[in-house]
């Protein structure tokens, strides 16, 4: 198992449950933080590589569900393994509806640990790289001019050369020029990609 480059937290109360998934996670390839309080993991510098949490419920001050609100609120997307020796079925149904990766009540078998950390680390995977292309893309944008961005906005709409040079009363020629240098700029080769572009930086929503 290749787990090199990954990182494990681990937020429990209890230091000895802490040491032991250290210790059962260090000696399958992970590399382990462990807190035993919510605002030590909040403080901890968290660097851009795939990761989880395994997260128990009951915590002094910050609670498990209270750090889950608290992480999407900093975005902070590492995906959450919670635990409890004192779940129930409502708490369960809460967890994941807010996102979380699985809940595995107290004792866990170490294959249900495994499986769940599998699935939090691809999905971190996935998240970011998506974050990176998202960043990318701002980076793009912080490089147009406020015309072009405008030019940029209107195209994201849909909006045609035509339209845009009437809606500001310019040359058709002009929006042309400014269209081809946010094209060149954001280093999209067609419209559709430059139109995803902008969604996916938040400049218009999905559904337009």
């Amino acid at each position: 198992m290749n787990n090199e480059g990954s990182i494990v937290y681990v937020v429990d109360d209890d230091a000895s449950i802490c040491r032991a998934l250290s210790l059962l996670l260090s000696s399958n390839g992970y590399k382990v933080e462990t807190f035993t309080r919510a605002a030590d993991f909040l403080a901890f510098k968290h660097t851009k590589v795939p990761s989880c949490l395994i997260l128990d419920i009951r915590l002094p001050n910050i609670n498990g569900f209270a750090l889950q609100e608290i992480m999407a609120q900093r975005g902070i997307i590492t995906p959450i393994i919670f635990i409890s020796g004192h779940g129930d079925i409502p708490m369960s149904v809460k967890a994941m509806r807010a996102g979380a990766i699985d809940f595995l009540p107290k004792p866990f078998t170490d294959k249900k640990l495994f499986d769940a950390i599998t699935l939090a680390l691809s999905r971190s995977k996935v998240q970011n790289k998506k974050q990176a292309e998202i960043a990318k893309i701002k980076k793009c944008i912080e490089t147009l001019s406020p015309r072009e961005l405008e030019v940029f906005q209107f195209v994201a709409q849909g909006m045609m050369n035509k339209n845009i040079a009437s809606k500001r009363g310019t040359s058709l020629q002009t929006i042309k020029v400014h269209r081809g240098r946010v094209m060149q700029k954001m280093q999209a080769k067609t419209v559709t990609e430059l139109i995803g572009f902008a969604k996916k930086a938040g400049l218009t929503s999905s559904s337009d």
